[in-house]
This record gives structure tokens, sequence and C-alpha cells, in this order.
């Protein structure tokens, strides 16, 4: 069983992806390298965008949280698939601009966005900027007004939520660097303050609780909190409050016996609270926002490695060996993020083997699994790390001075460079 339905296993014994042989895409693209499948991510776009027709009439927006998995091709498939998309830097969102995505679908995030960034999302029309303190309030009322301009807001609020995630992962509760705090008042009083501003529209609110979540519980917790933070902002201030983004979070399989919620029990359980609450308090159901982002590329993409050296060490471990490791995989030297991996071109063969894999930065730590089970394996085989499409590329780095890999999308069987390889020209051309 695999993580994702895009995964299979053809006659040759090797690791399929959206009909691709994995270790044929191996040899002709090189290692490390990314992949994708577009039938599948498209797939998951529409799931979402139904969700939102069929829960709220089509009042609101799905929007990929960009982060996930930021590339220009991404950009065009959620333009063509009517998504929105969630930008959380100047990067992201010229990114955005140079796609050719639509403005009106973008929302601007960050706890400490710079005045050039401010610059940039005004110049270019971005739908909304959801804004993270009073600072940043402050700034953009005052490069609103000069460039003669009222640019819609959206307040990050802190719902005050545990998400019962990892503890860098969480983003909700009271003591995190994100958003205007309920309990401490801040919230209310940012909402009086933009309020009376002339270079901003305060259209809406938002939260985000935290990252792969696989309970239902907290998101229906943070839409009653949200629901009552918005009417208590109508008795308190007269301010109507018209939109309502939920953010994010929706866990994934990293493991065969991950057990995710479907994507349609999330949305059908949180739209009923929606609607009983706003109910309850005798307010209009506001336009829902919602931020799919891991959930959308997740397990839709692996990462192909060439085995290197296979170091057994007697009654401790076995070190496999990789060409990439926590430069375009850093989350388990970051938090322990577990993953699954096989022989790609062994893989109608059993994991009968328990390895650590390694990868060939110059740091003890850095490693992508340990004490994991995959084939017996040996220099030059391909090893695939299955759902790594999110959080791989967006956080690969350069250490050691090692090229980023490329990219590869497959759809109908065909494969596609997205993003090229770097090479080691790319590594120094801004060297002086």
């Amino acid at each position: 069983m695999f993580v994702s339905d895009c995964l299979s296993v053809n006659k040759e014994g090797h690791l399929t992806i959206g009909g691709c042989d994995a270790a044929e895409l191996a040899r002709e693209y090189g290692t490390p390298l990314y992949v994708y499948d577009e039938e599948q991510i498209r797939k998951n776009c529409r799931a979402y965008v139904k969700s939102i027709e069929d829960n709220y009439g089509g009042n609101g927006l799905a929007i990929f949280a960009s982060k996930a998995f930021m590339c220009m091709e991404m950009c065009r498939i959620c333009k063509e698939e009517k998504m929105g998309i969630d930008v959380a830097s100047g990067g992201e969102l010229y990114t955005a601009v140079k796609a050719d995505f639509p403005m009106d679908r973008v929302v601007f995030h960050g706890n400490n966005k710079t005045k050039d960034e401010l610059v940039l999302a005004l110049e270019s029309n971005v739908g909304r900027i959801v804004v993270d303190n009073i600072e940043e309030l402050n700034m953009l009322n005052s490069l609103a007004c000069e460039y003669k301009k009222t640019t819609k807001i959206m307040l990050r609020i802190k719902p005050g939520i545990d998400a019962h995630t990892h503890s860098f992962i969480r983003t909700g509760q009271i003591d995190s660097k994100f958003g205007f705090a309920i309990e401490t008042g801040e919230a209310m009083a940012a909402v009086k303050l933009a309020n009376n501003m002339t270079g901003v529209e305060l259209c809406g609110v938002h939260c985000h609780i935290g990252s792969n979540i696989f309970d239902i519980d907290p998101f229906e917790l943070a839409a009653k909190v949200m629901l009552g933070f918005i009417n208590d902002a109508k008795k308190e201030t007269g301010v109507q409050i018209t939109e309502l983004n939920l953010g994010g979070g929706f866990g994934i399989k990293y493991l065969s016996d991950d057990e995710p919620e479907e994507y349609g029990a999330y949305m059908n359980r949180v739209a009923k609270t929606v609607k009983d609450t706003c109910k309850g308090f005798g307010i209009p159901i506001p336009k829902i926002m919602i931020e799919p982002g891991r959930s959308v590329v997740g397990a839709e993409g692996i990462t192909l490695y060439t085995v290197g050296s296979v170091k057994d060490i007697p009654g401790v471990r076995t070190y496999v060996s990789v060409d990439g490791g926590m430069v375009d995989n850093p989350r388990y030297a970051l938090y322990g993020a577990a993953y699954e991996a096989m022989c790609a071109n062994k893989a109608d063969q059993p994991k009968s083997k328990t390895v650590t894999i390694a990868g060939k930065c110059c740091e003890s730590g850095d490693l992508i699994q340990e004490h994991t089970d995959i084939q017996e394996s040996e220099s030059g085989d391909i090893l695939a790390v299955l759902s790594t499409g999110a959080y791989n590329y967006s956080m690969a780095s350069n250490y050691n001075r090692i090229p980023r890999p490329a990219a590869v999308m497959v759809k109908d069987s065909v494969p596609r460079v997205i993003i090229k390889r770097e090479s080691y020209d790319d590594l120094i051309k801004n060297d002086v």
C-alpha cells in the first residue's frame, strides 16, 4: 500500500509515479530529482474548489499555500484550476507576478513584511494583505496613502488553539510570533485602529492553527472562536467583517499507516460549524477562505537519489548514503519528520534491511531517516523517498555549495522539467 494513488510498481519491478518509471527518470534527468504528478495535484485542487462550491455556494476561495512548493508552473496550475495563491514573501509574490497569476486571488502573508515587500504588493494590486502586527498596519497605511490607494486587508488572529502537532509548526496559540491575540485585547484594538485608517479597508480576519493536523476538532473550534470574534467586533466597534480565512494545515499520509481524514470530511464538518455558529450569533455567513498547501502537493511528489556507499557497522547500524540529503530535504534534521523510502529499482522486493539514510553534507546530523526499512541496497541503486512534494524544494539550500536539484512534472505518463538543475556557475554568479 502506497502513501499516494499516483505511485505503483510496473512489470519490471520498478516504482512508478504518474505512470513513469522512477528509475528511468533518474537515468534521464539525474539525481537528486524531485518528481511530481500533475494529474493528482490538479485533482486535489479541484476537490478543494468544489468543496467551496458545495459547502458555501461558491462564496469563498480555496487558496494554495505556495510556501509548500512555489514555482511558476504551480502558479499556472493554480490559475487554471481557479485556486488562489497565498504568498509569504516578496520572492513568492514576484514569482506569481511573473507567472501572470491573477492578483485579485493573491493573499500576502508574513509576520515581518519589509517596506519593499509591501510596496511590491501595492504596485501589484494584491487582493488581500494579511496584517500581522501594529507596526505593519501603520506602515502599510502610510504607504497606501502615499500611493493613493486603499488596499484590502485581513488581520491575522491567534485563536488560542492547540493543534496537537509539533511545537515548531503550531501557530494558533497565544505564544506565537504570528498575529494578534484575542485574550490580550490586541486583536480588537487592531480592528479599531484599522477602521479609522484611510489607506486600508478591513475586510476579513485570518487564522492558522498549525500544520499536518489529523484531527478535525481543532478546525471546528477555531471556526467558532473566529466567528465569535467577528460577532464581538461588530457589537463593540460596528465593523462588519465579511471574510474569514481559516488557514490550512490539513494532514497527509507520510507513512502507510497514517490515517488523515478525507479532505471532504474536513470541509463538511467545518462548514456545518460555520453555518450553525453564524445562525446562533445572528450574523451573515462570511466569505470563507481556506489555504491548503501540503495536502495539495505533499504526497504527490517524491525525491530520487542515487546510492553511493553502504556502510555496515556491526551491532550498531547500516548507513546508506545518497547524493543529496539535508540540502534538498531538511525536515528530518529540523524536526524528525517521518518518511517512507524504498529502492525504486527494486520496488517489488521485500523491505528486508533496516538502515539509516545519510546525506552527503559534512554534518553528522545530515540524515533523511533513521532505522527505516528498505530493500537490500547497493551502490548505484535508485532510492526514492516518498511524500516529499511539500516543503522539500521550498526549504532546499546550497549548504556545502551543493546545487539544488531539478524538478520534473509528470502528466499523462510524459515527464517535463519545470525547474532546472542548478549548476556550479549558478552557485558563484552573485559572488564578487
